[in-house]
């Protein structure tokens, strides 16, 4: 029986999609490059920048310091960030809705910096009760390895197959699926093509039926 749902960030519960779009097209841009959404960025969903950083190095045959490169990435989408962040539209009514039946939480592959950035604009310590996980308590394991997802399970005494993961990027479908668990993907950066892989693809949060994945 499903008693758990587990949260994406990303594109999930924060709509930070655009501003990645926009760090990366600063990124490229200033090595005379044009951004190739459509061929990168189900890439780099799910990843952590310095992951990232080596998926561009390959994608666009960069070259340079990996870690001056990821300092550089950083500082783009901190500034970004920190002008109005929003809630996915429809997340908040879910979230009442589930609150008080299942236990909750987020797992995140954002760096924990930037996610104090959206902490404070949206409070999600306060909403989660403090149960937000990162890569850093994996040991940076980025998704689609499971580790974050089991973490997750774990902290909250949950079997993986009582829990759903709501995810909206292809590598954290496959993170969930690798961890055993049943995943919606959620279409609101990819399409339902590039989410296949996911128990249940809807397109909005009001589309979702637990009730058929429980």
């Amino acid at each position: 029986m499903i008693d758990t749902i587990i949260f994406d960030n990303e594109g999930v519960i924060a709509d930070t999609e655009p501003a990645w779009d926009k760090e990366q097209e600063i990124f490229l841009g200033r090595r005379g490059i044009k951004y190739n959404k459509e061929r990168t960025k189900h890439l780099l969903s799910g990843k952590s920048i310095p992951d990232g950083v080596r998926i561009l190095k390959k994608e666009y045959n960069l070259t340079g310091d990996e870690i001056a490169m990821s300092e550089e990435r950083y500082a783009i989408i901190k500034k970004l960030l920190e002008t109005d962040v929003y809630f996915v539209e429809g997340f908040m009514d879910f979230y009442r809705l589930v609150k008080l039946k299942y236990k909750t939480c987020i797992a995140t592959s954002m760096d924990e910096d930037l996610l104090k950035i959206l902490d404070r604009q949206l409070k999600l310590s306060e909403l989660f009760r403090g149960s937000i996980y990162t890569l850093k308590q994996v040991q940076n394991k980025s998704k689609p390895c499971p580790d974050i997802f089991l973490y997750a399970a774990n902290k909250l005494n949950s079997r993986p197959g009582n829990c759903i993961v709501i995810e909206d990027s292809p590598n954290g479908i496959e993170a969930a699926i690798n961890a055993g668990m049943k995943c919606i993907g959620l279409a609101t950066t990819y399409t339902g093509e590039k989410l296949k892989n996911a128990d249940l693809i809807v397109k909005s949060f009001d589309e979702i039926d637990l009730n058929r994945l429980g």
